[in-house]
Parts: structure tokens; C-alpha cells; sequence
């Protein structure tokens, strides 16, 4: 395994330079920013088990302020990072405590009106460009506009933020907040019986999940140089991370990566296939998906695989045993 391991980290690590073509390396960089988003949805939707259908927020907020930090201000767009992290930290303090008194689908139900309103305002107010949007440097003034006319640079940007995101998760699913957290999915109820703060330590994964999905956001709009409402705050942005969470294996450490591997090729494709009609493509296929999840394998394909490789390895043994016999 350690060695399958570094062969995909190796291809992950050389892809741009084995695939020269601009258009496959920014569809490798659509894949390297949709697993850190679906990666730091799955700390609060994965691991402590908070179905959050409201993240865009952040994602939304983390685009609009490396934005704004250049039409207002004049300043790189890199210069508004660190800020809509703090802001995002800040609206899930804000969101959280009053939420998480929900449980369940009305805590989904909860996030999906948050992330709705925020996203009507934000359409509504011209001093963040209302329905028009907000647009980058269309030429680079210094590195620090972080505007490239080759997707690598992107590309491998994103292949570090993932890189410690993926770190990050590793050593916390091993501490003692990665237990907790995984006490609080199996159950609230037990776990607080069991002396867990429930409530401190769903809030930590809210704030952890927020801040990464806020750099996401400000990543995703330091490459395109432009966002507006929709594309910040839509509710597609939600489900495009919960879908890609869950098709590799929401809970898992590389069901994410696993599952923007797969789907954004796959969505990329369709969209190439039928032009700017194949856009609405994108909800018959996140939905068939959610309804195959739902009925065949909801742990996700890591879960799959891990149950069939269980099975191989137990008819191995079987036959071992008879031919010894």
C-alpha cells in the first residue's frame, strides 16, 4: 500500500508536466480546489457528522474579500485572505451556536436558509458589485496578484493548501478531538453521557471546516479573477461538496480527493460535450449520484472498496486452508 501510495502521490506531484496542455492542467487544478473544499466540509459533515448544506457561505466569502481588497483598496488580491478566514471564523461563531441546537435534518434545513439569505443580500448590494460580480486584475501588476496565464502555477498552489489540509485531518482524526468528533457522529446523546463537551468540540469542526473553505473561496477566485453571487454563494456550491465528500467516503481522509478525481472530470466532460447546456447537466448528475449513494453505498467508494477488498482477502485465506488440508 505504502507503495501504491507514493506512485499516486508522484503522479499528483508530475501530472502537469505528463499532461502539457493547458486545458487538462486547469482540469487538474478544478480537481486539486474541489477536494480542499470538500476536504473541509468533510471535518464537520464527515467527521463530527454535521450535514452542513451551507458552507457556500464561506466559500462565498473567501472569493468575494481577495476581490474586494483590489477594487476598493488597490491592493494584491492575496492582501484579503487572511481577513475572509478571519470573517468566515467569525460568521460560523455567529451560525453555529444558534444551529446547533438543531439536529439532524432541520440543522441541514437551518444552513440552506442561512446560506440562501446571505446569498439574496450579497446579489442585492452594490458595494460588492450586486448582480454584476467583482473582477481581478485582468493584467498582473506584481507576483503578488497571484495572476497566471499557465494553469500550473495553480495547480501546484492548490497541491500544497491540499497537502496540509490532508496533513492536518491525518493527525487530528489521530487525537483526541478526532475521537470526539467521531463520537459525536455515532451519537450526541451517548457521547455527552460519556463526558463529551458535544457542543465545544462541534463548534471547533465548524470553525476548522470554515476557514479552509474560506481559503478554497479565496483560491478559486484568485484563479478565475471573478465571482458573483451565484457562483460564490449558490447552493450548488454547497452540494458540489457534500456530493464529492460522499462519493469517495464522507468521514474518510482521502474520500474527498477520491471523489473530485471522479466527479469534476466527469462534470468537465459534460460541459465540453454540450456547450453552455451542458451546465444544467450538472444537477441530473448530482442528484442521480445522491440517489445511488443513498440506495447502494452510502459509506462512498473508499467504504466499498475497503468491504470487497475484506471479502478478497478471506476467500484467499479459505482456499489457503484447503489446499493445506
Amino acid at each position: 500500500m505504502k507503495v501504491i501510495g507514493i506512485v499516486i502521490a508522484a503522479g499528483f506531484v508530475l501530472y502537469p508536466w505528463l499532461i502539457a496542455d493547458d486545458f487538462y492542467g486547469r482540469m487538474g487544478a478544478d480537481v486539486l480546489l474541489a477536494a480542499i473544499g470538500a476536504s473541509a466540509w468533510n471535518i464537520l459533515g464527515g467527521y463530527a457528522g454535521q450535514i452542513s448544506v451551507g458552507h457556500a457561505v464561506f466559500f462565498g466569502i473567501g472569493a468575494y474579500l481577495p476581490l474586494l481588497a483590489f477594487t476598493h483598496l488597490g491592493l494584491p488580491p492575496v492582501a484579503g485572505v487572511p481577513l475572509a478566514i478571519a470573517i468566515s471564523i467569525g460568521v460560523a461563531v455567529v451560525i453555529g451556536l444558534p444551529t446547533f441546537r438543531l439536529h439532524g435534518h432541520y440543522f441541514s434545513m437551518a444552513t440552506i436558509a442561512v446560506a440562501e439569505l446571505i446569498r439574496i443580500a450579497i446579489s442585492n448590494w452594490d458595494f460588492v458589485g450586486a448582480a454584476t460580480g467583482l473582477m481581478g486584475p485582468a493584467v498582473s501588476r506584481t507576483w503578488l496578484d497571484l495572476s497566471f496565464r499557465s494553469p500550473i502555477p495553480y495547480y501546484y498552489l492548490f497541491l500544497a493548501v491540499l497537502a496540509c489540509l490532508l496533513l492536518l485531518t491525518w493527525h487530528l482524526q489521530r487525537s483526541r478531538i478526532g475521537y470526539y468528533w467521531r463520537a459525536i457522529r455515532a451519537g450526541e446523546r451517548p457521547a455527552r453521557s460519556l463526558g463529551v463537551p458535544v457542543a465545544r468540540y462541534k463548534l471547533y469542526a465548524l470553525l476548522l471546516s470554515a476557514a479552509f473553505t474560506s481559503l478554497a473561496g479565496s483560491l478559486y477566485s484568485l484563479m478565475v479573477g471573478f465571482i458573483d453571487a451565484d457562483s460564490g454563494f449558490g447552493i450548488l456550491r454547497s452540494v458540489e461538496m457534500i456530493i464529492i465528500a460522499a462519493l469517495g467516503g464522507a468521514g474518510t481522509l482521502f474520500g474527498p480527493l477520491l471523489g473530485a478525481v471522479i466527479l469534476i472530470p466527469l462534470q468537465t466532460a459534460t460541459n465540453s460535450l454540450f456547450g453552455g447546456g451542458g451546465s444544467g447537466l450538472t444537477y441530473i448528475l448530482y442528484g442521480g449520484i445522491i440517489v445511488i449513494l443513498a440506495r447502494f453505498e452510502p459509506g462512498g467508494l473508499l467504504d466499498l472498496w475497503r468491504r470487497a477488498s475484506q471479502r478478497w482477502s478471506r476467500r484467499r485465506q479459505t482456499v489457503a486452508v484447503r489446499h493445506a488440508a
